[in-house]
């Protein structure tokens, strides 16, 4: 409970008066005596109705769990037990900084639906990943005259568990993009592509005379094809850096929670493909290490194991952690690596070393672009600081494609692409790379 800005404006004039009048009439000690009586015996009135006709109880929901980048609904019911609920309730919650509240609720009840149970949403915007509370919620609504502010504290003791971003899976979006790779669907197969044997069809009208089976067809006494697809059960290993200049912020969340969204989509549509699927992450030194199984079965084990990884503070160290991984494959593998660099200077130890990883793999380097930069290149206004940010601006681009441009010539496929397009990018270079037969 506090005074309302109507009592501290009444206590004013009230002193206003009090000094006015004793100065110009000093008979008229009595009436203002009298006068803040009043005032006082008023606003004990009206805490007292208030407290009578202010009872009411609370109910509040809060998922249990909800994906970054998200928000999630943070639901406070509230009905009267006496009478009606006071025409305007004000509410704001206590809770972790990792969850932004969008903007501060009021509950107005309806003309004349006063006596029944109002509701009201707050959507929580999830920012980074882990277990976050929502300690309290705090109530304020005027009193019955208006001379104070009730305030009421309520313990909510909930919390939500923020997890990676698997909506594309749930809604079907990687599965249509990897359509043509199943088996029994669209077929996308390039002529004289794919090194693994799929089935015997007679030899049609419009197909490839390279591809009859000229033993067969002797055997048969008619023309045969061979069909060849893609191969499958590759050996994926999704890398992620979780260093320093992950853990930055870009268009409202660190790279890190993109680059796990983005491989577990990929995690996803590899085991629709067939494909085996592992995982590694490192920093200044070696992390996580998950060795690579069916894609479907890899997935919920990635998943969890990608929801308890760390935002870690520290430069990454790209000798130790690419040759920690390179030690532990045997095989030729798919790597995709996301991580990401400042300039020329500081990203030649990531370019050595994924040389020598691109020696014995294929390798797909994944790197996030700020959208911010492409607008300082033009300001709208030519002021000597946009000027300076422009230029600043223009050279990091240039830098950045002066990494990939090495990159490329060391035969390393790169992929610099916008959060928002990140995981629909990759995707579809991995269904250009399992089309084409490039691992």
């Amino acid at each position: 409970m506090r005074p309302s800005p109507t009592l501290i404006a009444l206590v004013l004039l009230f002193a206003a008066v009090t000094v006015f009048t004793s100065v110009w009439w000093r008979d008229m000690s009595s009436l203002l005596l009298l006068m803040w009586l009043a005032l006082a015996a008023l606003t004990v009135a009206d805490l007292v109705l208030s407290n009578l006709s202010g009872r009411m109880t609370i109910d509040v929901d809060l998922p249990p769990q909800g994906f970054v980048g998200h928000t999630a609904e943070f639901t406070v019911g509230i009905r009267p037990q006496q009478k009606a609920l006071p025409g305007k309730i004000e509410i704001r919650l206590d809770l972790a900084s990792e969850l932004v509240v969008s903007e501060t609720r009021w509950i107005a009840p309806a003309s004349g639906a006063g006596e029944g149970e109002v509701k009201a949403t707050l959507d929580l915007r999830l920012t980074r990943r882990g277990r976050y509370a929502v300690n309290a919620l705090w109530l304020k609504w005027p009193s019955r005259l208006k001379l104070l502010e009730m305030i009421a504290r309520m313990p909510v003791g909930k919390e939500i568990a923020v997890q990676p971003d698997i909506s594309p899976v749930l809604s079907g979006a990687i599965k249509t993009q990897i359509l043509p790779l199943e088996a029994g669907q669209k077929d996308l197969r390039l002529r004289g592509e794919g090194s693994e044997f799929h089935q015997l069809r007679e030899f049609a009208s419009g197909m490839d005379p390279r591809s009859i089976d000229w033993k067969r067809s002797a055997r048969m006494r008619s023309l045969v094809v061979r069909e060849m697809r893609a191969e499958r059960n590759h050996q994926i290993i999704l890398c992620v850096d979780s260093g320093r200049l992950m853990a930055e912020q870009l268009a409202g969340f660190t790279k890190l929670d993109r680059a796990i969204n983005a491989a577990l989509a990929m995690c996803w549509g590899a085991g629709l493909a067939g494909d085996l699927v592992g995982f590694y992450s490192f920093d200044s030194r070696p992390r996580l290490f998950v060795p690579a199984l069916p894609g479907r079965a890899a997935f919920p084990r990635l998943q969890t194991v990608c929801a308890g990884l760390r935002y870690e503070t520290q430069e990454t160290n790209h000798t130790l952690g690419l040759t920690h991984l390179s030690g532990r494959l045997k095989r030729r593998s798919l790597i995709v690596i996301f991580s990401d660099f400042v300039d020329t200077i500081t990203a030649e130890l990531m370019i050595e070393n994924i040389q020598v990883l691109a020696r014995h793999h294929f390798v797909v380097y994944v790197a996030l672009r700020d959208p911010m930069l492409a607008k300082l290149i033009e300001p709208e206004e030519m002021t000597l600081d946009a000027v300076a940010r422009s230029v600043a601006a223009r050279q990091i681009l240039q830098e950045r494609r002066a990494v990939m441009e090495k990159l490329t010539r060391l035969g390393v496929l790169c992929l610099d692409s916008t959060p928002e397009a990140l995981t629909s990018d990759l995707i579809a270079r991995y269904i250009e790379i399992k089309s084409r037969e490039m691992i």
